[in-house]
This record gives structure tokens, sequence and C-alpha cells, in this order.
């Protein structure tokens, strides 16, 4: 009996370790699966999944785990995995270590979806902005924005309404939020021009946001007086959940 009990004493650690839920990096790769699926599907639901996923993520966002997601999801080597990459601080060695073990059941699928693509810059831009990198938050979430002008795809309107608030907060924080104002006034009359309407209704906040920062209450009342009453607001924007 004495030996039954010192077995179940010496069982205990590893039963712990078994129900350790998955790493970050693994939990990021099954929201890639999601936004892959989503993107395929056309169904815009899974990719709000995503971002809802992400939302428990953020504390584990560090720089190997990202580093490693990068190149589980782009070509090494592309433009995107190098503007993004360079935001990165090197990972240590222990850090490596973990990162290539947890990778090693699982080989590389290399991706070029677009909203894949903007899932890694949204990712990027969470980390350097929780690192209060500012500046180099900044750089990215303009970079970010470049690159959304050059796509119109309804897949990409949740992921691009959370590009849009950073973009707008990385400007707030170095504070350079009168530089973005005209360029909000643009992106809003191209979410209008592509019924984005979640699109819409983010900038729309952002922009009398930035009015009302400088008490340019006038403008403001203005831009409300003209803008569109959509029947159903969406759920992002009447609770919003921006992470």
């Amino acid at each position: 009996m004495t030996q039954d009990v010192e077995m179940k004493e010496q069982a205990a650690p590893s039963n712990s370790v078994s129900s350790t839920g998955p790493s970050a990096l693994q939990q990021l790769k099954e929201i890639a699966s999601l936004i892959e699926t989503g993107a395929y599907a056309r169904e815009v639901r899974r990719i709000v999944r995503a971002i809802r996923l992400t939302i428990a993520l953020r504390q584990k966002l560090k720089a190997s785990v990202l580093s490693a997601f990068l190149n589980f999801v782009l070509v090494p080597g592309s433009e995107v995995h190098s503007r993004l990459s360079s935001y990165l601080p090197k990972e240590d060695e222990h850090d490596m270590e973990v990162d290539t073990a947890t990778s090693a059941t699982q080989a590389p699928v290399k991706h070029s979806l677009p909203e894949l693509e903007i899932y890694c810059y949204l990712l990027v831009l969470i980390f350097l902005i929780d690192q209060k990198r500012y500046n180099e938050a900044k750089a990215c979430s303009s970079a970010s924005i470049a690159r959304l002008k050059n796509l119109n795809r309804r897949t990409i309107d949740v992921l691009a309404a959370r590009l849009y608030f950073y973009y707008s907060l990385s400007y707030e924080l170095t504070g350079d939020l009168a530089e973005i104002r005209g360029n909000l006034l643009a992106l809003h009359r191209m979410a209008t021009l592509r019924h984005d309407e979640l699109g819409q209704e983010t900038l729309l906040n952002l922009l009398l946001r930035n009015y009302l920062h400088f008490n340019l209450y006038d403008q403001a009342e203005k831009l409300r007086s003209k803008a569109p009453r959509f029947e159903a607001h969406s759920n992002q924007q009447a609770t919003p959940i921006f992470i």
C-alpha cells in the first residue's frame, strides 16, 4: 500500500504537465488555419473568431513566438517577412530551443493569403505597442495601412478595422495625431467606396476622436451630421473588442 501511494505521488507531476494547453505558437498556428479557412470560404465570422481568440494570447506575444510564427506563415526573405522581422528583437538561445521543439512536429506551410499577411502586421503592431516602442509601432502601422490600400476583400475588413485603430493609437502615443487626420479622411472615403461598413464606423470614431483631441468641435459636428446611419451597427462598434 505504501508503494501504491509513492507511485501515485510520483505520477502526479507528469499528469500536470500533460494537462497543460497548447503553446502560444501552436495557438497562433491554429488561428492562422482559421483565418485561411475563412478567407477561402469567404466567411467573415471565422475571421471575427480569430480576432477574439487572439485577445487571450496578447500577454503571450513574445518576440521569439512572433518570429517563429512569421517564419511559419510568411516566406523568409520576402519583403513583408523582412520588414516585420526587423521590428522584433533577436530571441535568446533558450527561446529558440523552445520554439524549435514546439514546431518540430509540424512542418512550416507557407501562405500567400493577404488576410494572413495583414494578421501578421496586426500581431507585430500589438507587440510593439505593448513593449512601448511607439516610434516603431508608428512605422509598422503606416506600412500596414499602405498595404491595406491595395487590398479590397471583405474578409480583410475585420482585420483592417483593428489596424485602423492601432494606426491612430500609435500616432496618438507619439504626439503626432494631427499628422494622420487627412489620411483618416481618405481611408474613410475608401471604406465608403468599398462598402466596408465596419471600416466606415471605425474610421468615423477615430476621426471624431482626432477632432475632439484638438478641440475642433465644429469640424467634429459637421462630420457627425453627414455620417451615414447604418440600420444594423456591428457588434465590434457597439461593444469595442479592440485588442
